[in-house]
């Protein structure tokens, strides 16, 4: 078999460049004397070779049905595993083979470090639609008083939109990256696997140049200031830190064979909710790689293979699957995610659902070292506060027909988001939905005609600024309680 001439060039201009690095540590520096740039580019002429040479040489995983809406995780009632493939048995050995390939090959690679050491920051990726949303995120990011840099990735140039880019969003501290110019090798111009979606995820926090990120999905609002987490336990300590999604977690016992692991007990841990992340480049770039991984051959293989078809299937459970295959440490915040809404009226605790909170991880890992584990007892302790709120549903986007409507009660008249149920107000804290209102009202009106997604839509202002009226200027209106923030 004739092996192309891209590819041997390729690998012949990465053994000089790996060559370059040994050198460099011979003469006792390290491979942060090259730009970031030259590192960038490095990882991804390898990374691709890598992910080229150690596809799944087999048909995709098949579900003859799929987990669908699974129960909730239970910390205490161990249940069997399901699974959902049909094709287990066809596709076991050569997945295996193929990822026993890829981590070897990771765990022999040194691997070129693409970040500045000692930064810390925050990577999201927008584009579209979501752009908006972002911005509202990110002025609520500003109101707790963070500073920390923004790192914002967008798929390609379709995305990129100049002056929300080079205007608004850099005296916000937030950089525009455009993902597609980094994976882009001018030795080999093969066309790309495409990378969009949950797959932006991973390759936008390898090719961030932060070393120490907090992941944000551009609908996720931090409560508070998060630079502490960033600089405490659990995460100075362990290198990652996820937050848990409701459901059980669901990967197909085959894919434990594949990256041969025991396979842990339904009561372990739940299923992931990434859109919220924190991860050291320093300690846990394997892990990154290894996600990058199972991202790039999620949509077809690995996503059926750690989801099953179960809600949200997608990158959520690659970041924690990956550091578990390679035996990296993590901590898994334990306290349960909870729905956030409002109760429809004249029901018995019938809500709709709007949104869900997740927890303080450093005040989740004060009560689990020591030993108070409220997901298996509730009554050991009060709950760790709210420390971040996914606003998924309706996304924070006033452009989208005023979130689609999800913004009138039952009456037909305007209505708050969130008031239900009171555990989750109080563990909130202060009124974020009135503070979240408060900016988008500012986007809204001050950046009406900017987003490309905004251009054709008339009287963005004028609704958002109604419905601030009607809900929080309404002296009748009812305000949920809430405790000291």
């Amino acid at each position: 078999m004739l092996v192309p001439w891209r590819i041997i060039l390729t690998s012949l201009l990465l053994a000089l460049f790996l060559l370059h690095v040994h050198y460099l540590r011979h003469k006792g520096l390290d491979e942060f004397a090259l730009p970031l740039p030259d590192r960038q580019a490095h990882l991804w002429q390898y990374l691709r070779l890598l992910l080229e040479q150690y596809a799944p040489k087999c048909p995709p995983p098949n579900l003859h049905s799929d987990a669908g809406v699974v129960q909730r995780f239970d910390a205490m009632n161990e249940k069997p595993r399901e699974s959902y493939i049909r094709n287990a048995d066809e596709i076991a050995l050569p997945m295996q083979t193929a990822h026993d390939g890829f981590v070897d090959a990771i765990l022999r690679w040194k691997v070129s470090r693409a970040y500045a050491p000692g930064t810390m920051g925050i990577v999201s990726s927008a584009g579209g639609t979501y752009l908006p949303t972002f911005v509202i995120s990110l002025k609520m990011l500003r109101r707790t008083g963070s500073t920390l840099p923004v790192e914002l990735f967008m798929k390609d140039w379709t995305e990129y939109e100049p002056y929300t880019c080079e205007v608004i969003l850099p005296p916000l501290g937030v950089k525009c990256l455009v993902l597609s110019d980094f994976l882009t090798d001018q030795n080999d111009t093969r066309n790309v696997r495409a990378i969009e979606g949950f797959q932006i995820k991973s390759f936008a926090m390898l090719f961030s140049s932060f070393e120490k990120i907090l992941w944000l999905d551009a609908d996720c609002v931090p409560l508070y200031d998060p630079t502490p987490i960033l600089i405490s336990e659990p995460f100075t300590s362990t290198g990652l830190v996820t937050w848990p999604d409701f459901w059980a977690n669901t990967a197909a016992p085959v894919y434990f064979n594949i990256s041969r692991q025991l396979e842990p007990p339904s009561t372990a841990r739940q299923a992931t909710e990434s859109g919220i992340l924190l991860i050291c480049k320093k300690t846990h770039l394997l892990t990154l790689l290894l996600s990058a991984y199972y991202n790039y051959y999620g949509p077809d293989y690995y996503y059926p293979l750690l989801d099953q078809g179960a809600p949200g299937a997608g990158d959520k459970d690659t970041f924690l699957h990956a550091a578990t295959a390679l035996n990296e440490s993590f901590y898994s915040v334990s306290e349960t995610v909870l729905d956030l809404g409002n109760l429809i009226p004249g029901s018995f605790q019938t809500a709709i659902n709007a949104g869900y909170i997740q927890a303080d991880p450093i005040q989740d890992y004060n009560l689990t070292s020591q030993g108070k584990w409220r997901v298996q007892d509730s009554s050991v302790a009060e709950p760790p506060r709210a420390f971040f709120i996914h606003a998924g549903d309706p996304e924070f986007n006033p452009g989208n027909q005023l979130m689609s409507g999800k913004l009138l009660g039952f009456d037909g008249n305007p209505t708050r988001l969130w008031t239900y149920p009171p555990n989750a107000i109080k563990r909130v804290g202060y009124d974020a939905e009135k503070a979240l209102w408060e900016e988008t009202v500012f986007v809204a009106c001050k950046m009406e005609f900017v987003f490309s997604t905004w251009k054709d839509k008339t009287g963005i202002c004028r609704d958002v600024q109604a419905h601030w009226r009607a809900v929080f200027l309404n002296s009748d209106a009812t305000v949920p309680e809430f405790t000291d923030g």
